[in-house]
């Protein structure tokens, strides 16, 4: 049961990226360069879900430091498999999807992805009662 609602956490995470991108796009593009904006979508993507898993992961029982680990993988999996889906199936190259991997281009991706990975052992280190 603890699995399903650790996948429903990180479901969470997908309309908070979508609203993000759509900030992105309509909103910072048209006060800021593309990389700029690019960097500050991914440093609030990046923060907004750390604030989802510390809302959201604590009132999940019996999760100990070896399942949030776990949890991290899981996360940064699905993320990578959901945002590579998506953008084939939307027609998107192989080779377009991977350039977001590239920090130097001001595209933060990795850093979120990061957050995925890491953000459920540090609310468990800090905030898990």
């Amino acid at each position: 049961m603890k699995w399903s609602k650790v996948i429903g956490v990180w479901c969470c995470f997908i309309p908070l990226a979508i609203l993000n991108g759509g900030l992105r796009e309509y909103v910072w593009h048209r006060f800021l360069s593309e990389s700029t904006a690019l960097a500050l979508s991914g440093v609030l993507l990046a923060g907004l879900i750390y604030v989802v898993t510390f809302l959201l992961l604590p009132p999940i029982k019996d999760l100990t430091k070896k399942d949030c680990i776990l949890v991290g993988g899981l996360w940064m999996c699905l993320t990578v498999c959901f945002e590579f889906g998506l953008g084939l199936s939307s027609g998107s190259s192989w080779k377009e999807l991977c350039q977001a991997y590239n920090p130097m281009t001001g595209n933060l991706w990795i850093l979120v992805l990061l957050s995925t990975l890491c953000s459920p052992m540090f609310v468990y280190k800090n905030f898990k009662k």
